[in-house]
């Protein structure tokens, strides 16, 4: 009788410092950059002594790096929940502000001034989101007379509010959005409006953000439901009802410029970059440069960027988001008045620190380069790590303690900007991202396959991630080839993400993966410390028959050892599978017929199912629950479910037949 092995295919899939170089890019990122790149910390020039930094997770832990490049003493501010949070750790003082909800800590405005007058901070750099781009905090700094790392209150009201941003940047030259310039008083407004303007027409909140009070109109009944949601969500998100109302483009690119301007009239732009992989209006993948742009549109797109900048006196980095339709014209969306979440993709391919030129341009030093010298050298791409069940809308929230943690930095070009580590508990209060895992690459294919690595790579434990989304993304032909837009994943998994879904070859693959597993933890029981349980009772098994449960399929595997190498033969044809099989680390890497890949041992339950993580899908083996002998081999029998053994009806020495009932479970 052979063995059975039971797979369940499913769809669901210490920390290391990032290595001190000149530049926040690896030394292998930025291997191909120009010497004038290499981001220079220069001691004689003096910023500031202290500088606190409002905010959280990786990006407080992100300007911390720089402050102690340059020499910055840092205070990082907490709620109680995050007081041992890393970003807390590295600073070089922290001081509780209130309690987890971010009314009371983060955006506590009284509480964070009162933390810059008690430790004499100088400087306070926003990061993004909180309070980032609200004029009343830069304008309450700048009256006690702490700088604000970050453009002045009137820039950061103008661009703040959409209305006012897109007279402002019609009046700059730069293009926009056909659509109605004021403020919608009404639906019945709204639907006159629309008509005008020509179906479809977006409707959006004026002080809106992050998706947040926007909806697409396609006639006359959604345009009155759409502006009655639309200003219910600004009303709540924001305080402020306002509505605009502009064409909608269909099928768009959504692709933003980098700027980075100083207080002496000097501006750059500091290329693009590519940001259409998007689930609910919020980016999911980015990387520069873009697949899509010629050197033409990019400049007209750069030089538009640096126009609306000097148009609002703009001193600092900041964000031009554009949408480019399929013929590469661009309209403007809107300017982010702060460090952008992607922007160390630019860093990679600039060689450029942008929270250093920030902190420069707000002591008040001019620019050190000119438009001729910025570069675009190789390709960078991000990816979105978060606490989230991609299975479900494309990622809602998860939340846990990260019970085991390992960031993937032993692949070459690797970043990962994280502000967590092993124990680190991901709340419901903030944010659930995990990381941001950047790779790099002379060009694009090279940084795809170091980011498939890199995602293969990365051991996260304790929540649900979304991981098995973002490598099905990078491989995806249609991204492969750069045929994106804002659509790309609902057009590509309209039914939901389900998952990688296996090829024939993927298939034996796994099958062949998941039973050398199997066979090499079997060997491993019978062992104890390097010598068998039984001195004795010396084996010489060196097959196994198998029959292995792969989704609504039973396939046979025959599995022959030789040394640390399996053969397994699958649907009549041989694989042969090598690997260390060190079972005590989560990340084993296995090659299958020349082919390397890293599989994840997930965990082991009580029940005795291992679960492995297979090219981003996750397998279960069943647990054995007895062992026969036939042919004068032992053959294991699995668990088809996890189950409690309501009776065994043979004992050891036993003879059985084929159909004998041996085990019941309930």
């Amino acid at each position: 009788m052979a063995a059975v092995l039971l797979l369940r295919c499913g769809a669901r899939g210490g920390r290391r410092a990032l290595r001190e170089c000149e530049t926040l890019c690896s030394r292998q990122c930025l291997k191909t950059s120009h010497k004038l790149y290499s981001a220079v910390y220069d001691p004689n020039e003096k910023t500031f002594e202290k500088l606190l930094i409002a905010n959280r997770g990786e990006i407080a832990c992100r300007v911390i790096k720089t402050c102690k490049k340059m020499g910055i003493k840092t205070v990082a501010i907490h709620s109680d929940v995050d007081a041992n949070a890393v970003h807390v750790k590295m600073a070089d003082e922290a001081v509780c502000v209130g309690p987890a909800p971010t009314s009371k800590s983060y955006l506590n405005m009284d509480a964070i001034m009162e933390v810059i007058k008690k430790t004499r901070a100088q400087a306070v750099h926003p990061g993004y989101g909180f309070l980032s781009e609200n004029k009343e905090f830069a304008r309450r700094l700048a009256a006690e007379g702490v700088t604000f790392i970050g453009p002045d209150t009137h820039a950061i009201q103008a661009m703040g509010d959409k209305i006012e941003s897109k007279l402002l940047a019609k009046n700059a030259k730069v293009n926009t959005i056909p659509g109605f310039d004021g403020v919608v008083k009404d639906a019945d407004e709204a639907v006159r409006i629309a008509r005008e303007i020509g179906y479809p027409v977006m409707i959006k909140a004026s002080a809106g953000g992050g998706g947040k009070g926007m909806r697409i109109a396609w006639d006359d009944e959604e345009t009155r439901e759409g502006f009655r949601f639309s200003s219910q969500e600004a009303a709540s998100s924001f305080g402020d009802d306002r509505l605009l109302i502009e064409k909608f483009i269909d099928n768009p690119r959504h692709i933003e410029i980098q700027v980075l301007a100083d207080k002496h009239g000097n501006a750059l732009w500091l290329n693009e970059r590519e940001c259409s992989i998007q689930r609910r209006n919020q980016k999911v993948v980015e990387e520069a440069p873009s697949t899509f742009l010629d050197p033409e549109t990019r400049r007209a797109m750069g030089e538009q960027a640096v126009a609306l900048a000097k148009a609002v006196k703009y001193s600092s980095a900041g964000t031009v988001e554009f949408l480019v339709d399929s013929s590469k014209n661009f309209y403007f969306l809107e300017m982010n008045t702060r460090l952008q979440v992607e922007h160390p993709v630019t860093e990679c391919i600039t060689g450029l620190d942008l929270v250093q030129e920030m902190i420069r341009v707000a002591k008040g030093y001019p620019l050190r380069h000119k438009q001729a010298d910025i570069p675009i050298n190789g390709w960078a791409v991000e990816c979105r790590v978060y606490a989230e069940d991609p299975y479900k809308s494309f990622g809602l929230p998860s939340i846990g303690k990260l019970s085991q943690y390992q960031e993937p930095l032993h692949v070459p070009s690797v970043r990962v900007d994280s502000g967590i580590e092993q124990g680190s508990d991901i709340s419901i209060y903030y944010d659930p991202m995990i990381s941001k895992l950047i790779t790099y690459g002379s060009n694009r294919a090279e940084a795809l396959r170091r980011m498939e690595e890199a995602l293969d790579n990365y051991v996260i434990r304790g929540v649900t991630h979304n991981i098995s989304l973002l490598r099905e993304v990078i491989i995806h032909p249609r991204f492969v080839q750069g045929d994106i837009s804002t659509k790309f994943l609902p057009e590509v998994y309209p039914d939901g993400f389900k998952g990688h879904q296996l090829t024939d070859r993927e298939r034996r693959e796994l099958l062949a993966t998941a039973a050398s597993l199997y066979v090499a933890e079997q060997l491993r029981s019978q062992r104890f410390l390097g010598t068998p349980r039984i001195p004795i009772a010396k084996s010489k098994r060196s097959s196994w028959e198998l029959s292995v449960h792969l989704g609504d399929g039973i396939y046979p595997v025959a599995v022959s050892k030789d040394g640390s190498s399996f053969s397994v033969e699958v649907d009549g044809m041989k694989l042969n599978v090598t690997g260390e099989w060190n079972l005590a680390s989560p990340l084993l890497s296995i090659t299958i017929d020349g082919t390397q890949r890293t599989i994840q041992r997930l965990s082991r339950d009580a029940s005795g199912k291992t679960s492995i993580q297979f090219l981003g899908t996750v397998v279960s083996e069943g647990q054995e629950i007895c062992v026969i002998e036939a042919m004068k081999m032992q053959n294991s029998m699995i668990a088809a479910k996890t189950g409690k053994v309501k009776a065994v009806h043979c004992k050891a020495g036993d003879t059985v037949g084929e159909g004998d009932l041996l085990v019941e479970l309930e």
